[in-house]
């Protein structure tokens, strides 16, 4: 007796049909957002918003999206040899990589607004920035100290004379040659080493002068991410103190300066951006500003990259928000969508209020930037200050927040193809590069003792909004007392720097935001009137006013 004929299964079955799923969010304008736009014009780049709907378009479609995965999928792998035995200490990266770094050079990302005479300059940066970081953020680690490099190599005009040109240019050309033969440089940073970390005064990297004006380091660094760079800026002890040096991949003959990658680091996340260990060994370099005035010199990067963390923080919170919004707006439970839903609305509004109070303190500081290069001392005064509170409270935030974000695509969101998961693992580094929470809750105690103008330009910054609203009146009052008072000052830094960041957002959107924003911010982060998650603001809460300012 034969077996019974199995029937065929029917691909069209009503099993394979898929219904209340939300669709790829590609094909659209990134840039397409009210938040965005007014602060970027606000802040003085009203000239640049063609330029960044265009660039929002590439960051928000098809294809650039597809880079981003591959980019992280598709890591870069350390290549120490050639098949000869010859040292070549080279990374390789995917083509994926190449595409974004080139798009985010070409628009201008790196170097390019310190050459840019035009006020606002490096808000459009900024604008652009923080489109690119939304898109992928791994490969902008090059390009933000790209642009962070030139006020340090200032520092000695000959060295800037030579390279700034390149560093400012809009070509990426990769690979190692000589660096005045290529079209476009970029840079990176060599700071901490493996006994010290955070305490750069502990690098045992030496340097010692040669009879040509050149000097040789000897070291190994913990910590230098991007090596296939073309320029780096080091710190080392010289006779004369800890110094910082330029050191080039390629010398100017063309040979390869000892630069020994021993090994690419395992991290969380920033997948597609390679970190090295490099060891010096008799490496050529040159010294940029002051022989033992090392982190002086290089504060000046440091702190432009800081602002790039503030910037990219708040543009990883507004990517998590967008698809969180993006999915409440095509999910439905219970006959209801999502965005619908008063309990999701609270998510999504508390969401979006934390969202714009980063972004719109993260373009306040890009506004000093521009304003203090150009010679306003106030501004400079201000971001001296601004900037550590911003770069502690909005990195703070970001994990939190892409957290909730990703929540609120239940397990679609722990899936990779969501892209979420890959935000999530990028959310603590700012918080990490370039001095973690502690590390600028300090910073900002050293500024308010050794640079009082610096808090003269933040109170006057607050200050603007005086009387705007009472509850910021009273946390502004009580602010001053907590930075009047000296006593147990390094216990208390996290509170203050805290609540002045608090304040200082505040201020921003009282004078600047929608009155349901600011009317919102000020009830739950000043006056306390909601929980210790997201999603607790009070009834009464205008949840319409604040869910209009959802990105697209």
């Amino acid at each position: 007796m034969s077996a019974p004929t199995a029937p065929r299964s029917n691909p069209t079955a009503v099993t394979h049909e898929v219904t209340n799923q939300a669709p790829p969010l590609t094909g659209y304008d990134a840039a397409d957002d009210a938040v965005l736009l007014e602060g970027v014009r606000r802040e003085g780049a009203a000239w640049h918003l063609e330029e960044l709907h265009r660039f929002g378009r590439y960051a928000g479609s098809e294809e650039a999206q597809h880079w981003a995965d591959q980019a992280n999928r598709h890591e870069p792998e350390l290549r120490t040899h050639d098949r000869f035995g010859h040292r070549i200490d080279e990374v390789e990266f995917h083509p994926a990589y190449h595409a974004l770094m080139d798009a985010s050079v070409g628009a201008g990302l790196a170097g390019a607004a310190w050459a840019d005479e035009r006020p606002g300059a490096h808000v459009a940066r900024a604008g652009g920035f923080m489109l690119a970081t939304m898109l992928e953020q791994g490969h902008l680690c090059p390009v933000s100290m790209t642009y962070a490099v030139v006020p340090a190599l200032r520092r000695s005009p000959d060295l800037a004379k030579t390279y700034e040109p390149l560093l400012t240019g809009r070509v990426y050309e990769p690979g190692l040659r000589t660096p005045t033969a290529k079209r476009g440089l970029l840079a990176g940073m060599g700071m901490t080493e493996k006994q010290g970390g955070t305490d750069v005064r502990a690098n045992t990297t030496a340097a010692v002068e040669q009879t040509d004006g050149t000097w040789r380091l000897r070291g190994h660094k913990w910590f230098t991410s991007a090596p296939m760079n073309d320029l780096f800026l080091v710190l080392a002890q010289s006779p004369g103190g800890l110094s910082c040096f330029l050191v080039p991949r390629v010398l100017p003959d063309g040979s390869r300066n000892t630069f020994r990658i021993q090994r690419l680091k395992d991290k969380l996340g920033n997948r597609s951006n390679a970190s090295s260990e490099p060891e010096f060994d008799d490496t050529v370099a040159w010294l940029v500003g002051d022989e033992g005035k090392g982190v002086r010199t290089i504060i000046d990067m440091v702190t432009m990259t800081r602002l790039d963390c503030v910037l990219g923080s708040a543009a990883g919170i507004r990517a998590a928000l967008a698809q969180a919004a993006h999915h409440a707006r095509h999910r439905s439970v219970f006959g209801v969508e999502l965005i619908d839903q008063p309990l999701m609305r609270n998510v999504l509004a508390d969401l979006s209020l934390e969202s714009e109070a980063a972004t719109t303190l993260a373009l306040r500081l890009a506004g000093a930037a521009d304003r203090a290069q150009r010679g306003d001392a106030g501004e400079r005064a201000f971001l001296r200050l601004a900037t550590a509170i911003g770069k502690y409270w909005v990195c703070k935030r970001q994990p939190v927040a892409v957290a909730e974000a990703l929540e609120c695509l239940g397990g679609n969101g722990y899936d990779e193809a969501s892209g979420m998961p890959r935000l999530y693992r990028e959310a603590p580094l700012n918080g990490i590069w370039e001095g973690s929470g502690n590390v600028n809750a300090l910073d900002m105690l050293r500024a308010l003792t050794r640079e009082p103008e610096s808090l003269e330009a933040l109170s006057a910054e607050i200050g603007s909004a005086t009387g705007a609203d009472a509850r910021l009146d009273a946390a502004w009052r009580e602010l001053r007392a907590e930075l009047a008072r000296p006593e147990d000052a390094q216990l208390r830094a996290r509170r203050v720097v805290e609540r002045a960041a608090l304040v200082l957002q505040g201020s921003l959107l009282v004078r600047h935001a929608p009155a349901a924003v600011a009317d919102a911010f000020c009830a739950s982060r000043l006056a306390g009137d909601r929980g210790l998650a997201f999603g607790t603001l009070p009834v009464g809460t205008d949840f319409t006013g604040l869910l209009g300012r959802l990105p697209a």
